[in-house]
């Protein structure tokens, strides 16, 4: 399957809620290979289908590069903890940008597997912070949404910089 351009930021569909869709399956299964495939073009830990422009509510994990992918139809957060942890987050849609995101340290998230059955899975630590931030991502909350307004300004300050420099050629 192709990889696919990925969305940058500050394009308006980072925002923007993915519609729950009753895909075939067969199209799900094309879908969530893209996400894969352009996941470990980017060398990202996560990515969905919102990233790429593919229809559907899909992320694809990948923690390691050497560990196997795990893929997630449909996925919600059904449950989160009151204890809280704090992980570097950034984005493919922004690169060069990461800042500390505190989110639930645990949470259960159900979700659907490529053939179509239902799953819930608990996670903790990192994996936890990627899922919540990916179904965020699904959800049109764009990581910096979750920083305090003065780090979310900060961040897109140096990512204008970043990006002007890089249209200069002086990156």
């Amino acid at each position: 399957m192709p990889v696919r351009p990925l969305i940058v930021s500050p394009d308006p569909r980072l925002h923007r809620p993915v519609p729950a869709q009753a895909l075939p399956p067969d199209a799900v299964r094309a879908h969530a290979q893209d996400v894969l495939d352009t996941l470990k073009a980017v060398g990202a830990m996560g990515l969905t289908g919102a990233h790429i422009d593919a229809p559907g509510r899909i992320v694809v994990l990948r923690l390691q590069p050497d560990e196997p992918h795990a893929t997630y139809v449909d996925p919600e957060v059904v449950w989160a903890s009151d204890e809280r942890g704090t992980h570097p987050e950034g984005s493919v849609s922004m690169p060069g940008i990461v800042e500390p995101v505190e989110r639930p340290a645990r949470v259960r998230v159900r979700y659907r597997d490529l053939d179509g059955a239902q799953h819930e899975e608990e996670a903790e630590g990192l994996r936890a912070a990627c899922l919540q931030h990916e179904i965020d991502q699904l959800d049109g909350i764009f990581w910096t949404d979750r920083l305090t307004r003065l780090r979310r300004e900060r961040a897109l300050k140096r990512y204008a910089k970043l990006k002007s420099q890089a249209l200069r050629g002086t990156a």
